[in-house]
């Protein structure tokens, strides 16, 4: 059977020298190998759940498919250290995975180098549609106010990221959690996807370190708003800017930093 969490024993040590022996949880990190048509395409460490939504996320952040019913089939297998995850695409799609594979092929050979590999690197992000509504900032500390309780192995654990679909009020519509920030998000876009949810009713809310991957993810998902926690990185900002993504970074209940969304 695979969990989320597990219990492990160990030694509470005070300042005074005491020590208790206590158990408590552990989130559950795991290689999570996708295969897709036959063909091995990634091995992630990631929390084994909601892997229906982690693989059309993946999917989508990957470009392999555009839209949730193109993913045929989702098909998980325990093994004996991890977890086999069979996927099935489309015909309309199912070359992107072989041309995916030779460019991760020639990119082993050594490493990421090269304008070819630089230019894969960075591809060009789909513009994204402006809020159906406004997104007034205390939305955004009223969705920070509420992500904890929404956040169920976190607590359990205090060992995962989540992701989190806000509406405009600041209600969490959507959340999920996994020891990867970017699984987390995969996880949250897949979940989207399959519910038909449309990203311009909200924003995203990220407990992770704002990186260029999360800001691309946002971008190829079609989310116009996105909030992290912590601080963002120099790519990040620059990647949201190309996009035309609202980021605002270092959320506190005190005050939150917000990026320019587009060159001037």
């Amino acid at each position: 059977m695979i969990v989320s969490a597990t219990p492990a024993s160990f030694h509470r040590i005070t300042p005074d020298g005491a020590i208790r022996s206590i158990e408590r949880a552990l989130a559950v990190e795991m290689p999570v190998a996708i295969e897709i048509d036959g063909i091995g395409y990634a091995v992630m460490m990631a929390t084994p759940d909601a892997l229906d939504d982690f693989a059309l996320g993946f999917c989508l952040s990957e470009r392999l498919v555009d839209r949730a019913e193109q993913l045929l089939a989702v098909e998980p297998h325990e093994a004996e250290r991890g977890v086999l995850l069979r996927l099935a695409l489309a015909a309309e799609v199912r070359g992107r995975v072989m041309d995916r594979v030779r460019h991760r092929i020639s990119e082993s050979s050594c490493g990421l180098c090269g304008i070819e590999n630089l230019e894969q690197a960075l591809r060009p992000l789909p513009g994204i549609v402006a809020a159906n509504v406004p997104i007034p900032t205390e939305s955004m500390f009223a969705a920070l106010d509420a992500v904890r309780a929404e956040q169920p192995l976190g607590r359990e654990t205090g060992a995962v990221h989540a992701a989190a679909f806000c509406g405009p009020d600041g209600a969490i519509r959507l959340i999920r959690e996994d020891v990867g920030r970017h699984n987390a998000f995969d996880k949250l876009a897949g979940a989207m996807a399959r519910a038909g949810e449309d990203w311009r009713q909200g924003f995203a809310l990220t407990t992770a370190r704002l990186s260029y991957e999360l800001v691309e993810k946002a971008a190829l998902a079609g989310c116009h708003t996105l909030v992290a926690i912590s601080a963002p990185t120099s790519l990040a900002i620059e990647r949201a800017k190309e996009a035309g993504i609202r980021v605002v970074a270092l959320a506190r209940p005190d005050a939150m930093l917000e990026a320019a969304a587009s060159s001037d």
